[in-house]
């Protein structure tokens, strides 16, 4: 197995579980907050899509899909288009609202660009820096462990809300 085959599968396992959590939920449901303070469904999704797409278009010389590809305007969020979730506060993540759809084919285009990427990636390639404001500086390879490391945390969160919001059906 390779780096970009190890990095293929990676990628593909966030992508799967996302169209799993999105697979049949409402706008409401996705909206929803287990109380005042908590993220929902939509903006878990929307927040590790946007993460992906800004972290990968830097490190791969690309565009984002979010501005490139008129998806902000698509979702017409009350956010910057440099925005991707970070740090939001709770009135920030509620403005997140968006359906299933949406969701899902935003983070489909990601993922393409993603796995554009990726399939390409040589061991050689993991030691390059690309981000030189970190003491040790960042490699891709961090870099890229450390979107996966973030996207399986909130796509694994968004799968617990989804459970919660099954048994109170």
């Amino acid at each position: 197995m390779t780096s970009a085959d190890l990095l293929t599968d990676s990628f593909g396992r966030i992508d799967e579980v996302v169209g799993e959590v999105l697979d049949g939920l409402t706008v409401a449901e996705l909206t929803s907050r287990l109380d005042d303070g908590a993220n929902s469904i939509a903006w878990l999704i929307w927040h590790l899509t946007r993460v992906q797409d800004d972290h990968i278009a830097a490190v791969a010389g690309t565009e984002q899909a979010w501005t490139s590809s008129g998806w902000a305007e698509r979702f017409g969020l009350p956010l910057e288009d440099s925005d991707t979730g970070y740090a939001h506060l709770p009135d920030q993540s509620r403005a997140v609202i968006a359906d299933a759809e949406l969701l899902g084919s935003y983070h489909d285009a990601v993922h393409q660009n993603t796995l554009r990427f990726v399939q390409q990636v040589t061991d050689a390639d993991l030691e390059r820096v690309v981000d030189e404001r970190w003491d040790p500086p960042v490699t891709l390879g961090v870099r890229l462990i450390s979107v996966i490391a973030d996207d399986l945390q909130h796509v694994g969160q968004a799968a617990y809300i989804r459970g919660i919001l099954e048994r109170r059906r």
